[in-house]
């Protein structure tokens, strides 16, 4: 509120009432200023619970202190999703680069940012890794294994072709040169150790020691750009398969990226599941 302004022109008359008004509402302010200041210590309370939280290499430097020489960080996205894959992203970078390499700016949970905001850091993200990669897990595979086993197959195909392109596992690595890797992934649950050696998983040359974190996404920058590289993925192959197809207009992929939106449901209600529902899930 800006301070009163006085009018200079006020009569005497005006200004003995003028007094005698602020004295009778002194009781007033005093009880409105306590108000106040109560309001401010609360929304300054409130504004600190709702900092977005920002991403550091803290963890990933546990990790290089313990002597792993690569740091992958791992997220997953489409788990809920009615139609299309299950990915899981994977953000590597070498140990041996920690002391310089810092937080890309603007990386956070990509679940916080805006659609534009992650389309913006998506190609600088990817150049601020050593390597990533995206894998997936069909529709179909995710009805016939179950969701957790399908997301470790995924997982396991994004830290196989990141390995590739980092040179890792080649014919040459002796035990003696032979590559550390650990791993991040976000939330309680490690399925991606559960998937190695499985029929359906790729022979990764290096298994990654994985780690679980909870809120990763929030606090680690691997994580987190991992998240990132994973939602955007997914979000253009779901725009393209609905731009590719007029018969799957009605479900409204290109929005609802193939999640339960009203509209989605609604049509599968209307029209029947297409090739790319997952048929195990409860579609209505």
């Amino acid at each position: 509120m800006s301070p009163i302004q006085h009018d200079e022109s006020s009569s005497p008359q005006d200004t003995a009432h003028t007094a005698h008004t602020a004295n009778a509402d002194q009781p007033v302010r005093t009880a409105t200023a306590a108000h106040t200041a109560r309001s401010n210590r609360h929304a300054g309370q409130r504004s600190t619970t709702h900092v977005r939280p920002v991403p550091t290499l803290e963890l990933e430097r546990t990790l290089a202190a313990q002597g792993y020489d690569v740091i992958v960080g791992f997220d997953e996205v489409g788990r809920g999703s009615l139609a299309g894959p299950v990915m899981v992203g994977a953000a590597a970078i070498w140990a041996r680069d920690l002391p310089t390499l810092t937080v890309p700016e603007g990386v956070a949970d990509s679940k916080m940012l805006t659609e534009h905001r992650r389309e913006a850091i998506f190609h600088p993200l990817r150049r601020w890794c050593a390597s990533s990669a995206v894998g997936q897990a069909s529709n179909t595979e995710i009805d016939e294994w179950g969701i957790t086993y399908a997301l470790g197959v995924a997982a396991l195909r994004a830290l196989d072709e990141l390995e590739r392109q980092l040179g890792i596992g080649g014919a040459t690595q002796t035990p003696q040169s032979a590559i550390r890797v650990g791993g991040i992934l976000d939330g309680p649950n490690d399925y991606i150790t559960a998937a190695l050696g499985t029929f359906d998983a790729p022979d990764v040359p290096v298994p990654a020691h994985i780690i679980t974190k909870v809120k990763g996404d929030q606090h680690c920058a691997t994580v987190a750009a991992a998240a990132v590289i994973a939602k955007v993925t997914r979000d253009h192959l779901m725009v393209d398969i609905a731009e590719g197809n007029p018969a799957y207009e009605p479900y409204g992929w290109a929005r609802n990226k193939g999640y339960g939106s009203q509209v989605h449901r609604d049509a599968i209600a209307k029209y029947g599941p297409t090739p790319l529902h997952r048929l195990s899930w409860h579609l209505v």
